[in-house]
């Protein structure tokens, strides 16, 4: 864990005004007798990352796409492929914009 859990673990912890370790102790208490909340919650950060990740991955691949798409007009060749990767880059930017809604409608129907 690092400093800014810790400091929010601390502030969760006085809150309640309890000790860390007894926050900690009720926290893992709670999330054990409730297996499918708890399962459910990790599930979703699982399946965050893994977008997070396609979707880096995604962007990458356009941009190298892009990239070659920049040189080769600047070196005055005709590039009959350039719809298709701003159509790429729109779609990515789509793709982003629908899961990051959807992500925000998830956290406001489990918070």
């Amino acid at each position: 864990m690092n400093d800014d859990e810790y400091q929010l673990l601390v502030r969760a912890a006085s809150a309640c005004r309890m000790s860390v370790a007894s926050f900690l102790a009720h926290a893992a208490l709670k999330a054990a007798r409730d297996l499918d909340r708890t399962a459910a919650e990790i599930a979703t950060e699982r399946e965050v990352l893994t977008e997070l990740f396609a979707v880096r991955r995604h962007l990458g691949q356009i941009g190298n796409n892009l990239n070659q798409v920049a040189k080769a007009t600047n070196a005055g060749a005709d590039v009959p492929h350039t719809r298709a990767v701003l159509d790429a880059v729109h779609r990515a930017a789509k793709r982003v914009e629908t899961f990051t809604q959807h992500y925000l409608d998830t956290e406001n129907h489990v918070s």
